[in-house]
C-alpha cells in the first residue's frame, strides 16, 4: 500500500515499465515468428496459405490486400507503387478471414460471420 504520494508514483511508473517490457517481447517474438516464414512459402503460389498475399473482390477498387502472416494480426502499411498505393492488412489464420481463407484459390468463395453479419466476398488475385 502506497504511504505518500511518491509511493504511488514509484508503483504507477514500475507498472508502466513491466507493461513495456512485455511489448518488447512481444515484438521480438513478432519478429522471430516472421523470420522463420520458409522463403519457399513467400512465392507465389495457387493455394493459399502463411505468406500469401490475397485480393478479394470488393477491395479491389481500395487496393486493399490481406498478408496472411502467422503473428502481427491487425497491422497495416502502405505501399507506393508507380501507379497508386495499396494498403496491405495483416491477417493470421485465428482470424475469421484468415481461417476462411486458408486452402482456398483465385475465384473461390470466402464466407465469414462477424457478429451476426455474414459476409461473402470472392478471392481474385493470390500472391
Amino acid at each position: 500500500m502506497a504511504e505518500t504520494q511518491y509511493d504511488t508514483l514509484a508503483i504507477e511508473q514500475s507498472y508502466l515499465a513491466e507493461g513495456q517490457s512485455r511489448r518488447v517481447d512481444e515484438i521480438k517474438y513478432t519478429i522471430k515468428c516472421l523470420q522463420n516464414i520458409p522463403s519457399q512459402a513467400l512465392k507465389p503460389k495457387l493455394q493459399i496459405n502463411i505468406g500469401s498475399v490475397v485480393q478479394l473482390e470488393r477491395d479491389i477498387d481500395k487496393q486493399q490486400w490481406f498478408f496472411l502472416a502467422p503473428v502481427a494480426g491487425g497491422y497495416r502499411c502502405k505501399l507506393a507503387m508507380q501507379i497508386d498505393t495499396i494498403t496491405i492488412v495483416v491477417i493470421t489464420p485465428e482470424s475469421p478471414l484468415g481461417a476462411a481463407m486458408i486452402g482456398k484459390v483465385i475465384d473461390d468463395e470466402v464466407n465469414i460471420k462477424i457478429a451476426e453479419k455474414s459476409i461473402t466476398d470472392f478471392i481474385t488475385m493470390v500472391i
